[in-house]
């Protein structure tokens, strides 16, 4: 096996391009333990990128992600988000320190605004600074800006040190590659790809089903690479089942054919016009 290639954030940090995500966790308190420890099968196997928020399960996610770090903290990085219903200045602050109570630690490596809300870009981006120089995150990027939302963060005062962008992205919905994968690619800002197999919506694609049976994998595992083949996105599948994230790690030690890319280019055609963001 493979290290997981990494990416470097314009924060400086290097991160693995194949994460974990946790929406939906911490839902059910008898599923938590389960979901921790499904967590830890993926960290141990490198999936050292951890995605959560306040809003999954109302902060449940996060203490399920406490479980999961704990005694191993230093091995993790640590990415949560901010609602726009609390992105004041004051309130995105206050959000960031029930966070950092619920994750049972003293630092977020990435914090994000989750998706634009009321509050002006810059009492957000003034909260990140304060956050920063309080020591309580490390680096702070945005979730769900489409190119015009980018541009006129770019315009805030401090705008420029977003560290990510975190999207729906995968072969069904292909709409960033024409204007936003561009626009973040020259300003050397990752894509953090979030549902890249779609919450498994996808998996039945005889396209995908075929590559997978050439490559004795499964359906998911080759959705996964095609996600990981594209140039600075960084993928974080959510899965509480070891078996499938035994499989999702195996998507970084696969490299598709020119020929496997056609058949899926084929199935799941490339955007032929600028469409706005989706998300789910």
């Amino acid at each position: 096996m493979k290290n997981i290639p990494t990416i470097k954030l314009s924060s400086g940090f290097n991160v693995p391009n194949l994460g974990q995500g946790t929406w939906y966790m911490g839902e059910d308190a008898r599923d938590r333990r389960a979901e921790a420890d499904a967590l830890r099968v993926g960290i141990d196997l490198g999936m050292s990128l951890i995605d959560t928020a306040e809003m999954y399960a109302s902060g449940g996610a996060e203490e399920v992600v406490a479980q999961a770090i704990q005694g191993q903290r230093n091995n993790v990085f640590l990415v949560s988000k901010v609602l726009p219903s609390n992105a004041s200045t004051d309130g995105t602050i206050k959000a960031c320190e029930e966070s950092l109570r619920r994750l049972q630690t003293d630092v977020i490596d990435l914090y994000l605004l989750h998706w634009r809300g009321g509050y002006p870009l810059d009492e957000t981006v003034a909260a990140f600074e304060a956050l920063i120089k309080a020591g309580k995150i490390r680096s702070w990027g945005v979730s769900n800006f489409d190119v015009d939302d980018m541009e006129e963060l770019a315009t805030v005062a401090g705008g420029s040190a977003v560290g990510v962008n975190q999207v729906l992205y995968n072969l069904k919905r292909r709409g960033p590659e024409l204007a936003l994968m561009p626009w973040c690619s020259a300003r050397n800002i990752p894509i953090m790809a979030y549902s890249p197999i779609e919450q498994g919506r996808l998996l039945n694609s005889p396209a995908l089903a075929s590559i997978a049976r050439e490559l004795e994998t499964t359906a998911a595992s080759v959705a996964l690479a095609w996600v990981l083949n594209q140039k600075g996105v960084i993928a974080i599948p959510k899965s509480s089942n070891p078996d499938h994230i035994r499989h999702n790690r195996n998507a970084a030690d696969i490299k598709l054919t020119s020929s496997q890319l056609d058949a899926l280019n084929n199935a799941f055609e490339p955007p032929d016009r600028i469409l706005p963001l989706e998300m789910l």
